[in-house]
């Protein structure tokens, strides 16, 4: 990023978590001068100021070593002599084993398995679960499995979009923890019942093509589900906070998948759904693929609206040098990729998604017999 685009005659404070906080006192006279406020969580607070009277001359580095989000370097020269970008964002997938608590694993295990039961006896389970009766009555609705579907979508897409959006207002009136309990309660039997009905119905619809026997066909198909699941949003690997065993965070991102696309979420399931509906090949296929995608396009433009909202001035420095389009920002300059960028992707988060991804292709059989003794 060019030092144009760091500093200016009005001062700027760019906060990690979007919060303005009065300035510290410079610690010197020089023409840029940075500025940090540690707070309890770690989160650092940089602001340059520029002195249009000084000289700036060729120092070594213009800051001290800070762990901006992810611990990047501040302000340091790179081999070419140039300045590096501010980081005002966190380092995605980062996980370090040694500052893991063993306590918080075995909570969220608890979590997780209580979780599952209550699901099982309040959703699924026919006698006691009241996912039959839903799924009958949408189902009431059209006796096309296209238009149950897009239904189904809708009413999921509504409720997890809506309370996504009131985050902020419902974590203010319950705190972080219940209202993360009451957004998973809530939008967990919804996304289920898509998918178990998705399943169930995915070769009802009306055959638009058949290539499954086309050779190298299934191998396409394979590889693009594979990379799909690289593509989702750091906030999945946290999975402490997504059981609220630790404290909820609309983080602000910034390395690793970010650096491609900063709604990594959408362009894996756009991969996802193209590589899906190419094999199965008909209208209910095209149907889910068509309300997958608009709910993940909505959730582009709901994402940064809720983003600015929350980090201000932090978000926007973020979106300046990031794209929505994959690899966009990196073409076109705007995105520096570091010499070692590899590295962002050669972590547990990554690793563990690897066997998974293998882990449910090979139990897709289990999971459509799942699907099918269910009825829906």
């Amino acid at each position: 990023m060019a030092l144009s685009s760091l500093v200016s005659a009005r001062p700027s404070l760019l906060p990690i978590a979007g919060r303005r906080v009065d300035p510290l006192q410079p610690d010197s006279a020089n023409s840029l001068s940075c500025f940090r406020r540690q707070l309890t969580q770690g989160q650092v607070f940089l602001k340059f100021r520029w002195n249009r009277a000084s000289y700036l001359g060729s120092p070594s580095r213009l800051c001290s070593r800070v762990p901006a989000g992810g611990g990047a370097s501040v302000g340091e020269r790179d081999d070419e002599g140039e300045l590096g970008e501010v980081s005002v964002g966190e380092d995605s997938a980062a996980f370090e084993l040694a500052k893991q608590s063993i306590l918080s694993w075995v909570y969220f295990t608890g979590i997780l398995g209580a979780v599952l039961f209550a699901l099982n006896v309040v959703w699924i389970d026919p006698s006691t679960g009241f996912g039959t009766a839903f799924i009958n009555a949408v189902s009431r609705t059209s006796n096309s499995p296209e238009v149950v579907l897009l239904v189904l979508f809708s009413v999921f897409a509504t409720v997890h979009s809506g309370l996504a959006s009131l985050r902020d207002a419902g974590e203010g009136l319950i705190g972080e923890r219940a209202y993360r309990v009451l957004f998973a309660g809530v939008s967990l039997p919804l996304a289920l019942t898509t998918i178990v009905y998705f399943i169930n119905h995915r070769y009802d619809g009306t055959q638009l093509w058949q290539v499954q026997g086309v050779q190298g066909i299934h191998e396409l198909v394979w590889v693009a589900s594979f990379v799909s699941f690289f593509f989702l949003y750091p906030s999945t690997f946290n999975l402490l906070e997504v059981a609220a065993v630790d404290k909820p965070k609309m983080h602000l991102w910034e390395t690793g998948i970010i650096r491609i696309t900063r709604h990594p979420q959408m362009v894996g399931q756009v991969i996802w759904c193209l590589a899906h509906t190419l094999w199965i090949g008909n209208t209910v296929a095209v149907a889910a693929s068509a309300g997958l995608i608009a709910h993940h396009l909505f959730g582009v433009w709901n994402g940064d609206r809720r983003l600015a909202v929350r980090h201000g001035e932090a978000f926007e420095l973020l979106k300046k040098r990031t794209s929505v389009l994959p690899f966009a920002a990196i073409l076109d300059g705007r995105q520096k990729l570091p010499k070692d960028y590899y590295k962002e992707f050669l972590r547990l988060p990554y690793l563990v998604i690897s066997f998974f991804t293998v882990g449910a292709y090979i139990a897709h059989p289990l999971m459509q017999a799942s699907s099918y003794r269910l009825h829906w």
